[in-house]
């Protein structure tokens, strides 16, 4: 079993949804970023697992075959992460979860508001709604026999803000933390790639891949693994792997998880949004050579990797994109969002994948 048949895509939400019916019934699952006043439910794009994140889109870059960066800005315009699967679809839906799976790979996604605990639980509503999502996660896994999680992304609104005496993102990290445990899922080494940003607003936004293949976790050297962070991150460590990389050879797949300035377990660079980027690309590329090492061959470089790109401050696009253009080179792919990360200290973060054809 292998995932030769995976891919992955940047496309406007135009391009989406005038994708040809047949194109469509290949869409395994999409992640729409809206800005805040279109993101509102409406009626379903398709019958595809897609959902709409209120993020605004900033701008896009896509080489065109020449190797040419073509900029393509887009304020208004949503734009989606869209997962193609060339094999035959089954689509589904397990009470909150909406998914298709392709008897190799699995996408789904849910969104859950917050609300209030039964009486005499101490956790709070986002805690609540953490645990319940990542719960019917493991459960659809486990009755449809997609054990292995290679990827997750993660999104709620005010993830910075302090309310029930703690910061709102280390309430979520508690939330998956109970899951992982209670669904006897390991929380230390054998964790999938992650990402967890701050959104204008909407539930708890959670979409993931998963499959019947065993990925193999990356940690990077730079780095202290997030799930041995001391425990002044909060009362429970982050459950998530640098990377995750799926099959060998010409048919892997890499998921690198969202990556910022931080060295051992340390913000560096407070205030410089600049060096924050060149820093987390450092950090990425030691992750890319680290899934090389794992692969026993060079299979990934940064100028291969499909980037999402998370922005505190629209004001300081120009300085990222052109960073990243200046170490990457003209020719890379890139979507533009903003957004805030998980740390008050953090002004940027980016995520990346690859799909190797066979």
């Amino acid at each position: 079993m292998d995932l030769t048949s995976l891919k992955n895509q940047h496309l406007s939400l135009a391009e989406l949804v005038q994708l040809s019916q047949a194109r469509q019934r290949h869409v395994l699952g999409a992640i729409c970023y809206f800005p805040a006043a279109l993101a509102e439910p409406s009626e379903p794009m398709m019958d595809a697992p897609v959902i709409r994140v209120s993020m605004p889109p900033l701008a896009e870059i896509k080489s065109d075959p020449s190797g040419h960066a073509r900029h393509r800005a887009t304020p208004s315009d949503p734009v989606c992460d869209v997962w193609f699967s060339a094999a035959a679809l089954e689509p589904g839906q397990c009470r909150d979860i909406r998914y298709r799976h392709d008897g190799s790979t699995l996408f789904g996604v849910i969104e859950l508001a917050e609300c209030e605990p039964a009486p005499g639980s101490a956790a709070t509503p986002l805690q609540h709604a953490t645990e319940r999502a990542y719960r019917q996660i493991f459960e659809l896994l486990e009755a449809l026999g997609y054990p292995y999680l290679f990827r997750l992304w993660n999104y709620m609104a005010d993830i910075n803000a302090h309310s029930h005496d703690l910061e709102r993102y280390r309430q979520f990290n508690l939330g998956r933390h109970e899951a992982f445990m209670a669904c006897r899922r390991d929380v230390v080494g054998n964790v999938p790639a992650a990402c967890a940003l701050g959104t204008a607003g909407g539930p708890l936004t959670i979409a993931f891949l998963a499959g019947r293949k065993s990925p193999l976790a990356i940690e990077n050297p730079r780095q202290i693994s997030a799930f041995h962070y001391p425990e002044r991150y909060g009362p429970r460590s982050p459950a998530f792997a640098r990377a995750s990389l799926v099959g060998s050879g010409a048919g892997a797949v890499l998921w690198v998880s969202g990556t910022a300035s931080i060295v051992g377990h340390h913000t560096v660079h407070g205030g410089d949004v600049r060096e924050q980027t060149r820093e987390t690309l450092k950090n990425i590329e030691a992750v890319v050579a680290q899934a090389n090492r794992q692969a026993r061959q060079p299979l990934f470089a940064l100028s291969h990797l499909l980037y999402r790109v998370y922005i505190r401050h629209s004001a300081d696009l120009a300085a990222v994109r052109d960073v990243m253009q200046a170490r990457i080179g003209a020719r890379f792919d890139a979507i533009f969002l903003q957004a805030d990360v998980c740390r008050q200290d953090l002004l940027m973060e980016i995520e990346a994948s690859a799909t190797l054809c066979a």
